[in-house]
């Protein structure tokens, strides 16, 4: 992966664009390609903006419209030969998640692929699952729009405000967590002191004559 995210931080110009757009739609568009790196390829887009490798605002353009497209691809590709791709030996190796993927249609409907469009492996199956599931196209069209927004315009700008700390950001968001857990362990530790206490106390005032 890092070997990618080099290779990618080297771009500018229309290869830029044509790069970081084929991989968001590469990603989005076939049922396997939750190995194609889409999500770091829109976020490191958006570092070469902030670098004037490329413009902002067309970039920003060029990630929704394949992400929407992408998508599209994969509804078509589930509603036409959907069932056979799901019964080969890759997809067969991930079938827990696949059925996690299907189960989120079933109940969440539209909902799924718009929300789906934030988890990898989902951003990469929900579309062809829509397709498999007959979901009316135009249902789909909406929420697939909206979703690739929301994702294309905000995974861009992330990638633009990190600017050149972006190497940091993965760093930044474990030191958070780390920080959110040992929060999260020191006052479980002080309730379990405290409650400790209070049952003692309530034990002392019982045993008084």
């Amino acid at each position: 992966m890092h070997s990618i995210t080099d290779w990618l931080s080297g771009l500018s110009g229309p290869v830029g664009y044509a790069v970081v757009a084929g991989l968001v739609l590469v990603e989005d568009a076939l049922f396997f390609s939750f190995l194609v790196p889409g999500e770091t390829a829109a976020v490191l887009g958006g570092f070469l903006a902030h670098q004037g490798r490329v413009s902002l605002g067309w970039l920003v353009l060029f990630v929704v419209c394949a992400a929407i497209l992408g998508d599209t691809a994969g509804y078509e590709i589930g509603r036409h030969i959907g069932p056979r791709l799901l019964d080969t030996r890759s997809m067969r190796r991930h079938a827990d998640r696949v059925e996690r993927a299907r189960d989120l249609i079933r109940r969440r409907g539209p909902a799924a692929v718009f929300f789906g469009r934030f988890v990898a492996f989902f951003r990469a199956m929900v579309p062809t699952l829509a397709g498999m599931s007959r979901m009316p196209y135009r249902r789909f069209l909406l929420f697939n729009a909206l979703g690739g927004l929301l994702w294309g315009v905000g995974f861009t700008l992330l990638g633009y405000f990190s600017g050149a700390a972006y190497t940091r950001v993965e760093s930044t968001v474990g030191q958070v967590l780390a920080l959110a857990i040992a929060g999260g362990v020191v006052i479980a530790l002080l309730v379990w002191y405290l409650r400790r206490r209070r049952t003692a106390n309530r034990g002392d005032r019982g045993g008084q004559p």
